[in-house]
């Protein structure tokens, strides 16, 4: 402030050359100085708002770290050890468990639309399947597994039917299916309501299947009748 007041001074005494200094009061050379650092030419090298603000964060962060590391055995290293063990953890863990994925829902129908064929469910798949839609091929696959066996009353059609339960009914007449049957069941759950992504040998399955279903004769002791489902 010394400078400041020098000059205020200075400003002061320059009216009249020679004028011995005038003498005010305090609370009026407070006032004066208060006027003279208003000048802007005294605020032109001062930081921007921005700045004062990002000053502001990085002081923060700076008495984070350092509250941190006085509380860590072994200070700053000890701290950076912690936080390179914590990042190990964490990577091990993602390399054992794999991507996180949804959750499954069970229950959802297999079919979500008008009533088609199992023909037509067959040629929307091959569809998809030629664009490497794989996850809407193992859908639309799935569903002309279902319709087949409906069209062959191996399964009563019914709406509203999961694949999972469509799979446990058709095992009965198709016991020497059941576990493909399932398998394609857990496929299609996956990829409709648990967000995983199906790939070319997931649609190889069901499709190998749907046609080995065709071939099949069914075990007809244990045909579905009427409305067991």
């Amino acid at each position: 402030m010394s400078g400041a007041g020098g000059f205020i001074t200075a400003r002061l005494q320059s009216g009249v050359s020679g004028t011995p200094p005038v003498d005010i009061g305090r609370d009026a050379a407070r006032e004066a100085a208060r006027r003279e650092l208003s000048d802007p030419a005294y605020h032109q090298n001062d930081p921007s708002l921005l700045q004062r603000a990002l000053n502001t964060f990085w002081d923060w962060v700076g008495s984070l770290f350092d509250s941190a590391s006085g509380a860590t055995p072994g200070g700053p290293l000890g701290l950076v050890v912690i936080a390179v063990a914590v990042l190990a953890l964490i990577a091990a863990l993602w390399w054992r468990l794999g991507t996180p994925q949804r959750t499954v829902t069970p229950g959802g129908t297999v079919f979500d639309d008008r009533p088609r064929s199992a023909a037509e469910h067959r040629t929307a798949a091959e569809t998809h399947a030629a664009a490497r839609r794989w996850n809407e091929a193992v859908q639309e696959r799935m569903r002309a597994i279902v319709r087949s066996l409906e069209e062959r009353a191996l399964l009563d059609p019914r709406p509203g039917r999961t694949a999972d339960e469509a799979s446990a009914e058709a095992g009965r007449p198709l016991p020497g299916h059941a576990d493909r049957l399932r398998a394609a069941a857990r496929s299609f759950d996956d990829v409709t309501y648990g967000g995983r992504t199906a790939d070319e040998a997931a649609y190889g399955r069901l499709r190998d299947l749907d046609r080995d279903l065709e071939r099949t004769r069914p075990a007809l002791s244990d045909a579905v009748s009427g409305g067991a489902e």
